[in-house]
C-alpha cells in the first residue's frame, strides 16, 4: 500500500471513474471539495473498508471502487479526502488499526504541516559550446559579467555548469570538464563573488566538486543524485548542500521511450533511498529536484510540476528547473507549432510559477531578470490577505 498526495485543483470526477467509483457515488463526491487529496495505491479490502468507516466517522472520504464492501478484488486503489483537522483525526485513529493501516497512518501524518521556505532564484551559467540554450553559455570575463549582473537581477545562487546534460549529449571527461570550469571558479574566488551570493557546482564528479568547494562554492548538484560514494564523501567533507536529481537512464540514451507506471511513486522511492544515503555520509543539508526532461514523457513532467507539493513530505526544499526545455515545445507542437530554446521564455515562466504555487522554492533559470519580476508580482497576489 502506497499514498501520495495529490493538487486538489483537478477533474475528481475523472479521477474516481478512473478508479472504479459508481456513477451515483461520483455525483455525490464530486461536490466535496477538500484540503487534502490522497492517492491510496493497492489498498487490501480489510484495510479499505475500515479506513472508509473511519474516515465517514469523522465527516471525511474514502472514495473506493464498487465491490469494495464485498472483498471482490483483492487490492485496489482509492481516494481519501479530507481537511486538516480531519487528517489529524484520522491518523490517530489508524495508529490502532490492522492491515498496515498503521503504516499508512504514519504516512499520512507527514503530510498534516508541511514546511514553506523561502522564494530563491539560482541563475545558470554554462561553460561549454554544447548547452541546449545558447544564451546561457560564457566564458572567462563574460561569465564573471554575467553574474554580477544575475547577482543584481535578484539571483541569490548561481549555478555553474562544465558539461552538457541535455538529452543525446555525452560526457567529455573530467579533465575536459575541469578545464571548462576551473577559469571561472578561480575568478569567483580572487574577486570573493561568492561573498555576493551562494554557489552551486553542477557536477557528478568528486574532483571537479572538490575543486569548487575548496574555493567558496557551498552547493553541490548532481543530476545522478549521489551515485557515487567518493561524491558523497567530498560532499560531507565540506559541509556542502547537495541537490538530490531524479533521472532514469543516461542523458546519452534518457529519452528513448521512457515509462512510468506511476511517476509520483517512482520518483519519491528513489529520493527516499537517496536520502538515506546522504544521511548515512554525514550530508545534512538537501534539495531535491524531479528533474524535469530527465529520462521523462511530457505527461511525466505534467504529473510532476502539478502534484510537486507531495514531495515536501521528505521536509526539504524543492528545486523545479525547467528553464526552457523541450516540454514546452512538446505542449507548441500540439497546437501545430514549433519553438527553439530562445521562444520559450513566456512559457518557462508559467511552468515555473506553477511549481512554486505547488511547493518549489528554488527556481532554476536562465533568465533571471524576468524571472524575479515575474515571481515577485505572483507573490503579492498569493500572500494577498483582505
Amino acid at each position: 500500500m502506497k499514498v501520495y498526495k495529490l493538487n486538489c485543483d483537478i477533474d475528481l470526477s475523472k479521477l474516481l471513474l478512473k478508479i472504479g467509483v459508481d456513477k451515483p457515488g461520483i455525483e455525490i463526491m464530486k461536490k466535496k471539495k477538500s484540503e487534502f487529496l490522497f492517492y491510496i495505491k493497492d489498498m487490501n479490502c480489510g484495510a479499505a473498508n475500515i479506513l472508509k468507516q473511519d474516515a465517514l466517522s469523522i465527516g471525511a472520504e474514502l472514495a473506493v471502487p464498487m465491490g469494495v464492501p464485498n472483498c471482490k478484488n483483492n487490492s485496489f486503489d482509492a481516494v481519501l479526502m479530507c481537511n486538516k483537522k480531519q487528517l489529524e483525526l484520522l491518523v490517530k485513529k489508524e495508529l490502532a488499526q490492522p492491515f498496515k493501516l498503521k503504516i499508512l497512518a504514519k504516512e499520512l501524518k507527514e503530510f498534516i504541516d508541511l514546511p514553506k521556505f523561502p522564494l530563491k532564484i539560482m541563475g545558470v551559467i554554462n561553460a561549454n559550446e554544447d548547452s541546449f540554450f545558447e544564451g546561457s553559455r560564457f566564458k572567462g570575463s563574460n561569465a564573471v559579467r554575467e553574474i554580477e549582473n544575475m547577482i543584481n537581477d535578484g539571483a541569490k545562487i548561481i549555478d555553474i555548469g562544465g558539461v552538457s546534460s541535455r538529452p543525446g549529449s555525452v560526457y567529455p571527461g573530467v579533465e575536459e570538464e575541469l578545464k571548462r570550469v576551473k577559469p571561472i571558479i578561480d575568478e569567483i574566488y580572487n574577486s570573493k563573488l561568492y561573498e555576493k551570493a551562494v554557489f552551486s557546482i553542477d557536477t557528478f564528479e568528486a574532483e571537479v566538486l572538490e575543486y569548487a568547494l575548496e574555493r567558496g562554492f557551498k552547493i553541490a548538484n548532481d543530476i545522478t543524485g549521489l551515485e557515487s560514494d567518493e561524491y558523497a564523501k567530498v560532499a560531507a567533507k565540506y559541509g556542502a548542500s547537495v541537490i538530490i536529481m531524479h533521472k532514469k537512464g543516461n542523458p546519452k540514451d534518457m529519452q528513448k521511450n521512457p515509462f512510468y507506471e506511476n511517476v509520483i511513486l517512482e520518483v519519491d522511492e528513489f529520493f527516499q533511498r537517496r536520502i538515506e544515503k546522504a544521511k548515512s555520509f554525514g550530508i545534512k543539508d538537501i534539495v531535491l529536484d524531479v528533474g524535469i526532461g530527465f529520462g521523462k514523457r511530457l505527461e511525466d513532467n505534467i504529473a510532476l510540476i502539478k502534484h510537486m507539493e507531495h514531495f515536501l513530505h521528505f521536509g526539504y526544499e524543492l528545486l523545479i528547473g525547467a528553464s526552457r526545455k523541450s516540454m514546452i515545445d512538446m505542449i507548441m507542437q500540439k497546437e501545430g507549432l514549433t519553438t527553439t530554446p530562445a521562444q520559450r521564455l513566456p512559457g518557462t515562466l508559467i511552468i515555473h510559477t506553477e511549481a512554486v504555487r505547488n511547493g518549489a522554492s528554488i527556481v532554476r533559470c536562465h533568465d533571471v531578470k524576468e524571472h524575479f519580476q515575474a515571481l515577485k508580482v505572483f507573490e503579492a497576489i498569493r500572500d494577498f490577505d483582505v
